[in-house]
């Protein structure tokens, strides 16, 4: 046996497994850690006030073939994406071969120095011995995506549905009933998008502290009810206020959902989720498509406007969820016993799986506690992380292209003569298409590991259906111009991968936390900026606007290439220093290190 003293300024985080040998990180290397069928054993002082002791048994390395461990998986690339939700790439009839995956708690020497945190609300079920089989992880999996996923699709499905039925209500007249110009509708949709923003940081911060359990349901609840105030709205005054007041209580959302997710599942398996978090986007926008088909036929009913009852009844599908949401939503994967399920929704036995796969896939998600606030010094860290800000910028950049002409689409629509019902249903084929592409971009890009490639793709997706509009916009039939737009808004977002992206090079709970926020941020300026292209002078063809589309879109592309030179180097550089140690001045950085997160050497970043 050995006792190791850890301090927590000791307790550094990597997810990359080094070599117990050379110490290499396997992510510098290829190299991965060998240890023996004995798996080790730690106990740990819950005490706050004492450093912390680890006793382990000592750990030999032994060839690789002696152990029972599987390979970390750095990339999902041998499985399609709907295996994602169902089995990992086993061989046929092999689902009962071991599915733990080698990582750094194998090492008895490092392993203490990756262990969760104290504070760390899972710790009890973390278990670096445990071993499971692929039949018990896949059927974990089956579960956590029907108990916790599903309810943030619903969740999700309701914010869509209050923030997307304004394409829907300006079908019916929204604009001269209220007396408002094409202008007062971007800056309607520029409030809204203040709001978000006001928000997005102090709501994130609110729910780390109160655990996204406590704060996600008491935001829909306030937007919906900031959503059905729209029945009642009779001026721009009103409206502006409407629409503020419902971005300010979204601000928050997403970013608290992802982190939610990302307390049960690895990183190679959220990003697919988040393309189907991101498709439920689309897939909302169907059924309100569908919803607003019908409830606009009530224009004249009680002798108000059909839209004004498709922003009440949608307001109520959303309270209806916020509500339910307080029974659903749990704090995380082992706290899931409430007084109308006190069997909880997991085995110990699942919850230890659940708890030692993630930690094993990154230990960084063991830093904090659930309901643990950052403090401003860990904002501050958060907000300059340089590293991050590639991705912010191109967060700026990427939607704007397609933005406009799908905001515009009932608008230009109507415009160029199609009546206010087919409006309503021409858009359904466009959100189906554009849902599809969605989940295909984001599994391209997890098979390739080349996030920038791929974004530079669906750039050159729009570049020339947006020439195509720029030139010959007036000169296209009414059906021509609807399938040039239907073509441009189907493109292939990258949103999804991006997210995936973010979180990746995070590295920490802290970052996590912030550059999740910071990147929705990035997309609501894109809106505002977007909202701001199509000018009531320049339509219905949009001739000017088109332009700046096209020059918007090849500095997106321009960002991707930049992106992916800057993280190249900066691999270089981490590599260049990391070969320069000896063996022993590896071990030493491994275990002294004060660098954090994605600024750690055994840290490499995707791109």
């Amino acid at each position: 046996m050995m006792r190791v003293p850890l301090s927590p300024r000791d307790r550094a985080r990597c997810y990359i497994s080094p070599d117990p040998a050379t110490s290499l990180p396997r992510t510098l290397s290829g190299v991965n850690p060998t240890v023996s069928p004995a798996p080790s054993h730690c106990i740990m002082s819950n005490s706050p006030d004492k450093k912390e002791t680890v006793e382990i048994r000592a750990v030999t390395p032994t060839a690789r073939a002696d152990d029972d461990l599987a390979e970390p998986a750095e990339a999902p690339a041998s499985r399609s994406f709907l295996a994602a939700f169902t089995s990992r790439a086993t061989p046929a009839g092999d689902l009962d071969a071991i599915a733990t995956r080698r990582s750094v708690f194998d090492d008895a020497q490092l392993a203490p120095f990756y262990w969760p945190h104290p504070q760390y609300e899972n710790r009890h079920r973390f278990d670096p011995a445990a071993r499971w089989t692929h039949r018990e992880e896949r059927a974990v999996r089956r579960k956590t995506d029907l108990k916790i996923f599903l309810w943030i699709l619903v969740m999700f499905f309701g914010l869509n549905l209050d923030r997307g039925n304004l394409g829907n209500a300006s079908a019916d007249n929204l604009l001269p009933d209220l007396h408002i110009t094409t202008n007062d509708y971007n800056n309607a949709q520029n409030m809204y998008r203040i709001g978000f923003l006001i928000s997005e940081i102090p709501s994130q911060m609110i729910g780390k502290r109160l655990g996204p359990d406590r704060w996600i349901p008491v935001q829909i609840i306030l937007w919906s009810l900031a959503s059905g105030g729209q029945f009642f709205m009779h001026n721009r005054a009103g409206f502006f206020a409407c629409r503020f007041f419902i971005g300010l209580f979204m601000g928050g959302f997403i970013p608290d959902a992802i982190l939610y997710l990302s307390y049960f599942y690895t990183k190679t398996e959220m990003p697919l989720r988040l393309a189907f978090f991101w498709f439920v986007d689309s897939l909302s926008g169907v059924v309100a498509s569908f919803i607003a088909y019908g409830v606009l036929h009530m224009r004249g009913v009680q002798g108000r406007a059909g839209w004004r009852w498709l922003f009440l009844l949608e307001a109520l599908i959303s309270l209806v969820i916020g509500l339910l949401s307080f029974l659903f939503l749990v704090p995380g994967p082992t706290q899931t016993a409430t007084w109308w399920n006190p069997r909880g929704y997991f085995t110990e036995r699942e919850e230890t799986i659940i708890v030692t796969r993630v930690l094993r896939d990154d230990p960084s998600k063991g830093d904090m506690h659930n309901r643990q606030a950052l403090s401003l010094s860990m904002l501050w860290q958060s907000l300059r992380d340089y590293d991050l800000w590639p991705i912010y910028v191109i967060g700026l950049l990427f939607e704007i292209p397609t933005a406009p002409p799908k905001s515009y689409l009932s608008l230009s629509l109507k415009a160029i003569g199609f009546s206010t019902f087919q409006t309503t249903l021409l858009g359904i084929p466009v959100t189906v298409f554009a849902a599809i592409n969605l989940l295909l971009a984001t599994e391209l890009s997890e098979r390739l590991r080349q996030i920038c490639v791929v974004g530079i793709l669906t750039q050159l997706w729009s570049l020339p259906l947006l020439i195509i509009l720029y030139l010959n916009a007036s000169t296209l039939s009414h059906w021509g111009l609807y399938a040039v737009t239907f073509v441009l808004l189907g493109w292939p977002s990258p949103h999804a991968a991006h997210v995936g992206w973010c979180s990746r090079l995070s590295n920490a709970v802290r970052t996590r936390t912030v550059s999740a926020a910071l990147y929705n941020i990035t997309i609501q300026l894109s809106g505002i900026a977007s909202s701001n292209i199509y000018r009531s002078d320049d339509k219905p063809y949009y001739h000017r606007g088109d332009g700046q589309l096209i020059a918007i879109n090849v500095a997106t592309i321009v960002a991707y290439a930049l992106a992916k030179g800057y993280y190249v180097a900066r691999n270089r550089w981490k590599r260049n220093r990391w070969e320069a140690m000896t063996a022993e001045e590896k071990v030493e950085y491994l275990t002294t290190t004060t660098d954090q997160g994605n600024k750690r050497l055994d840290f490499l970043f995707d791109s």
